[in-house]
């Protein structure tokens, strides 16, 4: 009988990216498999976690709707011109156009009497009595939006001839302004605290892994493992607990934007707003997740190598 010969080269050593490739690849299914048999304390450390994103990711979703619906902006900030009485509607649409060439103004749109008078028929209801009247009371009215300072320019407006009143109500976009800029500054501040909570809590989460496989990680040590290696699958433990905490934060926020929507929109209606609660885009939900997944990951990394530096063997 004759012998087969196997003319097959024989396998040589994997090459280093390969190993490396190798070695995350087992921490992160090893990871994900601790964190899988484990299921109550994980939950807990989960729910905890997202408790601490939803709380300041709520907060600013909310804010983002208070400027959404207090308006834009550009609009808080218009100055209303009501010209005088005997300025006719030629008149004011040349006083319009004047405006419109300071460098100081945006935009300006005038109202007519006319147009002024169908507003108020339509929201005041009295229809029948204001056919009583013989004539139109209501002047034309300016609508000038500032392209700087909207102070100074209304104060200028005051000084126009034809001008007869000048609306600017600045002291109520100062305090809005205000209140939106401390709103702001809370998320951001609330932001940090809970963000240092979330860090905390994945950090003792994986501290209390590390102590039950303390005398694994002693043998590793003994025979040379680098910190790099033994350090991995905590850290993609980390990354877990983060991920899926973002995950449980959004599902959150997105419940309670379900059973505020209703609500606020019947509100809104009262006001006669078509305000809708919005909630977040796609782009924003992944940055919230990216976010999440960078805390638990730090959390486990800061953890882990405190851990491994005191407890590192030393050359005697």
């Amino acid at each position: 009988m004759s012998e087969r010969i196997d003319n097959r080269p024989a396998k040589g050593p994997r090459s280093a990216p390969g190993i490396w490739l190798d070695q995350h690849l087992y921490s992160f299914v090893s990871s994900l498999g601790r964190v899988v048999r484990k299921p109550w304390s994980t939950l807990l450390t989960i729910g905890v976690m997202a408790v601490a994103f939803a709380l300041p990711l709520g907060l600013w979703l909310a804010l983002a709707n208070v400027q959404h619906f207090a308006g834009d902006v550009q609009e808080s900030r218009q100055i209303d011109v009501f010209l005088k009485p005997d300025v006719t509607v030629a008149q004011a649409q040349a006083v319009a156009r004047q405006l419109q060439q300071r460098p100081d103004v945006a935009k300006v749109q005038l109202h007519t009497p006319e147009q002024g008078l169908a507003e108020f028929r339509q929201m005041s209801g009295l229809g029948d009595a204001l056919d009583a009247l013989d004539e139109n009371p209501l002047p034309s009215r300016l609508v000038v939006v500032p392209k700087g300072d909207d102070t100074a320019l209304a104060a200028a407006l005051t000084q126009f001839p034809d001008a007869d009143k000048v609306l600017h109500d600045a002291v109520w976009r100062q305090r809005l302004d205000g209140w939106l800029g401390f709103g702001a500054r809370l998320v951001v501040v609330l932001a940090a605290m809970f963000g240092i909570g979330a860090l905390l809590v994945v950090g003792n989460t994986v501290r209390l892994d590390i102590q039950s496989r303390r005398e694994e990680i002693g043998v590793l040590q003994l025979l040379g493992a680098s910190d790099g290696f033994i350090r991995r699958p905590f850290i993609y433990l980390g990354a877990w607990y983060g991920l899926a905490a973002g995950l449980l934060a959004l599902g959150l926020v997105a419940a309670a934007a379900v059973a505020l929507r209703e609500p606020l929109a019947g509100l809104a209606r009262s006001y006669g707003s078509q305000f809708v609660l919005g909630g977040l885009d796609p782009l924003r939900a992944g940055l919230v997740l990216l976010g999440a997944l960078v805390i638990g990951w730090l959390g486990a990394w800061l953890v882990t190598g405190h851990y491994l530096r005191q407890t590192r063997p030393t050359q005697t």
